[in-house]
């Protein structure tokens, strides 16, 4: 509109009153300004008014400030509607809670969504891993309300919500200028009762194990842990080692093992396997196996993408010898173009595992010279140079009773798993 006066578009402008036209004092005084430079009427069917006089532009401020004030008015008006409705449990226009929905006005148990949530609260008291529960629901096939898979960041704030437990929380958040969402104070939070999914129990059991997390969680530097996400217990669990405690433990069986032991386990293990030629054998024929069966698995592959591309293009033969409709066509065509794009994407990552293999094969001359300085120079590395060596040639380890068993993976040189320029050739093996 501003731009069609500029241009001399528009000779008049015709509005209803002047709380349509503007939402303060300031904003009409600089339309009456803009309006006079280039000559156009400002014409208001309620008040009657006439800005090209001085008595006109005096009653015309006056009429702006009185509109401000009614605006302002009704804000206020509006602002303690607001928790009056929260306190009668009804809708303030906002989304209902994930598991709800709002049905005449009142918040009521939604029958598809509730099952989700409370399976929600019943997966995170078991595992206590919000990652891991998102990880579950998303496996199963159940998804968020717009279709979306389900993340931890999602499943803390569900969690978090009261509303699941019977209370509603509402009138707790506010936009700001630029839309941007924001926590009022508590004092100004409204909690209604309704129809709890989950049990006041089950809510409070996970709630404090998440504030027990966040207190327990260190504000200095992570703990290195050798074995953590690698080691296994019997029953298939992983084992880890939790806040102050210097065992690894099965969070399921409770079966434990000191941080001392395993380390000390893994070293004469780590010197047993070196100097056992079987051993040493037995491991490069595992490797090569390895090697084989995942160029086999390439080979089928590339088989498959090609028996794909082969079907599309009979297909899009057909289509232009008008032997199949358009809508056929795109019925067989566009599953065969999803498969295609698929095995396609698949292609690297098949290619960088055979790559990356053939690029540590080594000969057992060459895995005895170099594991044999690695274990004599264990000691002196760091926690996290050994960490990064466990990883590189460590598959898993796994504690059953009173045996430990160790699957290893390929076994580069210890310079290229320390990373660290140092001569070697004091400690290494003559």
């Amino acid at each position: 509109m501003i731009a069609d006066i500029k241009r001399g578009h528009i000779t008049g402008l015709i509005f209803s009153k002047l709380a349509r036209l503007a939402r303060n004092t300031k904003e009409l005084l600089e339309f009456a300004d803009l309006f006079r430079q280039h000559s156009v009427d400002m014409i208001s069917l309620q008040e009657k008014i006439d800005t090209s006089s001085p008595a006109g532009r005096l009653f015309y401020t006056m009429i702006a400030a009185m509109a401000q004030w009614e605006r302002e008015e009704i804000a206020d008006r509006v602002k303690a509607s607001i928790k009056i409705r929260a306190k009668l449990g009804k809708s303030l226009g906002g989304a209902a809670p994930f598991g709800y929905q709002w049905k005449d006005n009142k918040l009521v148990v939604n029958t598809i969504e509730s099952p989700v949530r409370k399976l929600m609260y019943e997966l995170f008291a078991k595992n206590k891993r919000m990652k891991g529960v998102a990880r579950i629901l998303n496996q199963t096939g159940y998804r968020t309300r717009n279709g979306s898979k389900f993340t931890d960041t999602t499943v803390l704030r569900l969690i978090q919500d009261t509303t699941a437990k019977g209370l509603y929380r509402s009138n707790h958040t506010y936009r700001d200028g630029k839309g941007k969402l924001g926590p009022k104070p508590e004092a100004e939070w409204v909690f209604s009762p309704v129809t709890a999914i989950v049990s006041n129990e089950l809510w409070k059991e996970c709630n404090d194990a998440l504030d027990a997390r966040k207190a327990q969680r260190p504000l200095g530097r992570k703990p290195v842990h050798l074995f953590a996400g690698l080691l296994h217990c019997g029953c298939g669990q992983k084992m880890y080692v939790f806040s102050r405690s210097p065992k690894y433990v099965c969070p399921k069986c409770r079966n434990k093992i000191t941080v001392e032991d395993i380390e000390g386990v893994f070293h004469d293990e780590l010197h047993d396997f070196f100097v056992s030629q079987e051993k040493i054998r037995v491991h490069l024929e595992s490797a090569n196996q390895n090697l084989a069966d995942k160029k086999n698995r390439l080979l089928a592959h590339n088989r498959q993408i090609e028996k794909v591309r082969t079907e599309m293009r009979k297909t899009y033969q057909l289509y232009q010898e008008d032997q199949i409709t358009p809508e056929g066509f795109g019925k067989v065509y566009k599953p065969l173009e999803e498969q295609e794009h698929a095995l396609t994407a698949e292609l690297p990552k098949l290619q960088a595992e055979i790559d990356a293999i053939e690029m540590h094969q080594i000969s057992a001359e060459e895995v005895l010279a170099e594991a044999t300085g690695l274990h004599r120079k264990w000691p002196k590395f760091s926690q996290e140079e050994k960490r990064r060596i466990i990883e590189s040639i460590v598959e898993t380890i796994t504690l059953s009773g009173d045996t430990i068993d160790i699957t290893w993976s390929y076994l580069p040189s210890s310079e290229e798993l320390t990373k660290r320029q140092r001569n070697l050739s004091d400690s290494s093996p003559r």
